[in-house]
């Protein structure tokens, strides 16, 4: 029997969203013939996985793991095409199992942590849910000497994980709080693309109140302009989230720490949902029997 080659392997993969081993094994009984492992596949209820990859799944959850000393945290986000599935006990028993595993690994190579087992119940878990489930990202956040890393997660959908340099857990804990409520783009000013900059002052510019103003004083306006942008848009500038007197830096500070930076992932963010016409959907059904 020929050997089954890696590319037979990502072919059958792409065209049925089942797992490495299980396309490997099908192969092999089908002696290397894709369309007879798909056929195959098809009368197994294994392909009840890969008829569900095609769905969006744009719910799910984000989960944090951060080290007892804060010397390192973990951010992983895992979506469900539903929200109700994203609030299953099975579901949520995954993440978990899921956060741990990126965290004892200290990666946030998906790839390399799904490979194998986890990815195996990740299978059984679509199998038994009935929807499209996967790990989509993660991060792995590093506290330099003296640092510490805080986490927080808001209804299981936004997670943030804050790097402070000296101060504690807790303040760290209450900046990402405060990234989960306001969203800021940059945690300083300094850390704004300069892409973003050109395209706030090119708006500027374009304003009805800046025609006709000399070039001098238009860009005085455009320079007052953007430094209220940039401290509308970066964290250690906006006012704190529980105390409008003072902004995230000086709070930070006040508690001997400084701002490093921080990560914020909301669950579903940048993919485009399949709209759905359910109504639609219920007659085609009906018109095919």
């Amino acid at each position: 029997m020929a050997a089954i080659s890696a590319s037979q392997v990502k072919e059958l993969r792409e065209r049925t969203g089942l797992g490495m081993m299980e396309c490997k094994k099908a192969l092999t009984e089908a002696g290397g013939d894709i369309e007879v492992a798909i056929e195959n596949l098809r009368k197994s209820s294994g392909l009840k996985a890969a008829k569900k990859a095609g769905r969006t799944a744009a719910e799910g959850a984000v989960v944090t793991r951060v080290a007892d000393d804060g010397s390192y945290g973990v951010m992983v986000e895992i979506n469900s095409e539903t929200d109700f599935v994203a609030r299953d006990d099975n579901f949520i028993d995954f993440t978990n199992k899921i956060a741990d595993a990126f965290f004892a690994a200290k990666s946030d190579d998906v790839a390399a942590v799904m490979d194998g087992e986890l990815e195996t119940v990740r299978e059984q878990l679509v199998q038994k849910i009935g929807e499209n489930i996967g790990v989509r990202r993660a991060v792995v956040v590093d506290a330099a000497d003296g640092g510490v890393v805080g986490e927080y997660v808001h209804g299981g959908r936004i997670g943030v994980l804050t790097v402070l340099k000296g101060s504690n857990a807790q303040v760290a804990k209450d900046v990402a709080m405060h990234v989960a409520a306001i969203n800021p783009s940059v945690a300083r000013p300094e850390n704004m693309p300069q892409e973003e900059l050109d395209n706030e002052k090119a708006i500027i510019l374009a304003q009805p109140d800046m025609a006709g103003k000399p070039e001098q004083i238009a860009e005085k306006m455009v320079q007052g302009r953007l430094k209220k942008y940039l401290a509308e848009n970066s964290l250690t500038e906006q006012p704190f989230v529980k105390d409008q007197n003072q902004t995230v830096a000086e709070f930070v500070k006040a508690a001997g720490g400084e701002v490093v930076g921080f990560t914020r992932f909301g669950v579903g963010e940048g993919i485009e949902k399949e709209e759905v016409d359910f109504a639609k959907e219920v007659m085609e059904q009906a018109g095919r029997r």
